[in-house]
């Protein structure tokens, strides 16, 4: 089991959790981890704030799908602080958490820092297609820094 399952699994039994601030940063997390932490951590069903960065990780398209569709089961989510900063996320990537994202039908505020990937000139059109389905968003930071969007 990798560090990253068992944090999330511990932070799965705290069932009345509002509100999750969570530094990841630069721990080498790859697929497997992500994933079960992203599974566990979906079960804080009552979240409506999470903070979550996990920059400089090895983080591609696969583990943002896992992402997204953790995100994406938090329905009562306002607001997500998502940094995913110095990884290796392709423009499929950006499509499976935009995916998620658009699911949360509670969102208000969102910041999500994509720099220093590689989504490409896709990219932001599969975020921008799915973040529009946010009609409850008051607040939106994007960051898409040294992408190669064209």
């Amino acid at each position: 089991m990798t560090g990253a399952k068992y944090l999330g699994k511990g932070i799965s039994k705290c069932v009345t959790l509002s509100s999750l601030n969570l530094d990841l940063s630069g721990n080498r997390i790859r697929e497997n981890g992500a994933k079960y932490f992203g599974e566990e951590i979906a079960k804080c069903v009552t979240l409506t704030s999470l903070n979550l960065n996990l920059s400089d990780n090895s983080i591609g398209k696969n583990v943002a799908k896992y992402l997204g569709e953790g995100i994406g089961k938090f329905v009562t989510l306002t607001s997500l602080n998502l940094n995913l900063k110095d990884n290796s996320i392709n423009s499929n990537g950006a499509k499976y958490l935009g995916e998620g994202i658009s699911k949360c039908v509670t969102l208000t505020s969102l910041n999500l820092v994509l720099s220093y990937n590689s989504i490409g000139k896709n990219g932001p059109k599969y975020l921008s297609e799915r973040i529009a389905r946010c009609v409850t968003l008051t607040s939106l930071n994007l960051n898409l820094e040294d992408n190669n969007i064209n």
